[in-house]
């Protein structure tokens, strides 16, 4: 059974394709017009082993909000849809990643029931040409439309540009973990309810 999914969302704000192989090497393809969202989308493949090709066109002209929200919609669909009715996965996952000074905590469960907790203060406003605010902005839209729950964390760090990527890689680390299929529950929905 192939877990790949591919979705485009069109709008009057953006214009974004993503297509992804849960069970790919981590091979990333991605052109969203923003530079450090790119590295960061980059990473989140690397690390998840997830293949992402991500497309994406926006109006930058006025900010990169709409631009990096909506590409988080769009990639959690299609991990929604790539993961299906979710049997036989670990569903959880975790990860503790450090970056030079910073360290970053991801915690994951794919549970059906969207939920955010953001603990990762930046200390400057932007990197390169990126509002920091906006990874927050990102992950929300992940996570509500992957219907996961997440709980990123900032442990240390002071330098802004490490925070972001050890919280992305610390996300990819978790979300490998947690879309996995666990041998010892194959076919079976990882939940007491039987549905997730």
């Amino acid at each position: 059974m192939t877990r790949t999914a591919s979705i485009t969302r069109t709008t009057s704000e953006t214009d974004i394709s993503v297509a992804l192989d849960l069970d790919g090497t981590g091979k990333a393809d991605i052109a969203t017009g923003i530079g450090f969202l790119d590295h960061m989308l980059t990473a989140l493949s690397r690390h998840s082993l997830i293949d992402m090709t991500i497309r994406a066109k926006g109006d930058l002209h006025i900010d990169f909000h709409h631009t990096t929200e909506d590409v988080g919609i769009v990639i959690g669909q299609a991990l929604s849809r790539a993961i299906g009715d979710k049997k036989g996965i670990c569903r959880f996952g975790h990860a503790v990643i450090p970056m030079d000074e910073a360290l970053a905590e991801a915690a994951i469960d794919l549970s059906g029931r969207p939920f955010l907790v953001w603990s990762a203060p930046m200390p400057t406003q932007k990197v390169g040409e990126m509002d920091s605010e906006l990874f927050e902005e990102f992950f929300r839209a992940l996570s509500t439309h992957a219907a996961m729950a997440l709980h990123v964390t900032a442990r240390a760090g002071s330098n802004t540009h490490h925070i972001a990527e050890a919280c992305f890689k610390s996300v990819a680390r978790a979300l490998r973990q947690a879309v996995s299929p666990d041998p010892r529950t194959a076919g079976v929905v990882p939940s007491t309810k039987g549905a997730l």
